[in-house]
């Protein structure tokens, strides 16, 4: 692996030296400054359309009370894109949208690309625009310099990236064909729903919802490349859509199939140890959030937020179950754990509340997000 990571730096070089010609993209008006928080760093939300005809990210102030003010809207430079059969999750994924250190990544899946943006309070400035490795991209992890994207169509693949200051280079040999059926439909409950890095970074974990029921698991290697295959556990009609971690490093999914949360330890040979299970008792359980010590799963067919505390060692002990709004689809927590936003895909919109310290919700009120009604991706500083 030596050698693709030099060509990678090499790479990268080049890149950098074509940037300092290239003129920032902003599309904010200049003078709008963010809503600071009693820090004095301005807090804001950001939100993808998934337009076909032309994706954007919009952003949003967030004011000291949770409230959302739009700030700019930033074209992504790509087209978004619909699976066949969707209707309030045209992406029907998690991740597609993530802000780390500094940098926002977007997919655009009608054009298998993703944006670069770099990351300025409420405001973003496009670096780049980069091919996925694949078709349809639909989810984005991050672990350090490492970025990997995630393949719906042709029957889905990972694609590996460096980070090198503000831009990604591809490595050719980091790309895993998942193998899934693309014949099978409805398209959008047979793609794959999410890829995620454990939280050391040693591991890359991949749902394929329908298309199997089985959650596949990738060793990463000291380069950053991964395994030849990935182990597989199947969950019969579960269909595992979203992922997150607990504070002991349990992976918690987020079952669809059974409408249901469950946790799992992680092997080291990446086989997963069923711990608990637990019905929402409501419909289309896909999404899942983690906010300090608790979780939020967005239910779509009930318009719904059900939240769990973290029982300890991967148990899990409902809060109980929130409205939020027609299609309620993914969702971001702030990074201080007070606020989360959810949204609402039959509109467009995001939902906004207050978390207690109880881990009930407050409902803070809703925007319309321009031309986002399907759309999905959502991170909040």
């Amino acid at each position: 692996m030596r050698t693709p990571v030099r060509l990678a730096l090499a790479s990268a070089a080049a890149v950098a030296a074509t940037a300092l010609f290239a003129a920032p993209v902003l599309a904010a008006p200049a003078g709008s400054g963010g809503i600071t928080d009693d820090g004095g760093a301005t807090s804001a939300v950001f939100v993808q359309t998934d337009g076909v005809g032309g994706n954007a990210v919009v952003a949003y102030d967030r004011a000291r009370d949770g409230s959302l003010h739009q700030a700019g809207t930033y074209p992504t430079g790509g087209l978004g894109g619909a699976l066949t059969g969707s209707v309030v999750d045209h992406l029907a994924s998690q991740g597609s949208l993530v802000l780390d250190r500094g940098l926002l990544y977007a997919v655009n899946a009608g054009s298998d690309t993703v944006t670069v943006f770099a990351v300025h309070g409420d405001h973003l400035v496009r670096r780049e625009v980069v091919g996925s490795g694949g078709s349809f991209p639909v989810s984005i992890a991050t672990h350090g310099a490492l970025v990997y994207v995630l393949d719906a169509r042709s029957g889905g693949a990972v694609q590996g990236f460096v980070r090198i200051a503000d831009y990604l280079v591809r490595i050719p040999v980091w790309n895993r064909p998942l193998g899934l059926d693309p014949t099978l439909t409805p398209e959008f409950t047979h793609t794959p729903g999410q890829v995620a890095f454990t939280p050391d970074g040693s591991k890359l974990v991949v749902t394929t919802k329908g298309n199997g029921s089985a959650v596949d698991i990738f060793g990463v290697d000291r380069f950053g490349g991964l395994s030849a295959h990935p182990v597989t556990t199947v969950e019969p009609g579960a269909v595992p859509f979203a992922v997150s971690f607990d504070a002991g490093g349990h992976l918690v999914v987020a079952e669809a199939g059974t409408n249901s949360v469950a946790t799992f330890s992680i092997a080291p040979s990446g086989a997963l140890v069923p711990i608990a299970t637990s019905a929402t008792g409501q419909a289309a359980t896909c999404w899942i959030v983690r906010d300090g010590s608790g979780f939020y799963v967005s239910n779509a067919g009930s318009g719904s937020l059900s939240g769990y505390a973290d029982a300890g060692a991967g148990g899990l002990s409902a809060l109980g179950t929130t409205p939020a709004g027609a299609g309620t689809v993914d969702a971001a927590v702030t990074a201080d754990g007070r606020y989360l936003y959810v949204q609402t895909g039959a509109a467009g919109g995001v939902a906004a509340f207050r978390v207690n310290v109880d881990g009930s919700l407050t409902g803070l009120g809703s925007v319309v997000v321009p031309g986002a009604a399907g759309g999905e991706g959502i991170a909040a500083q």
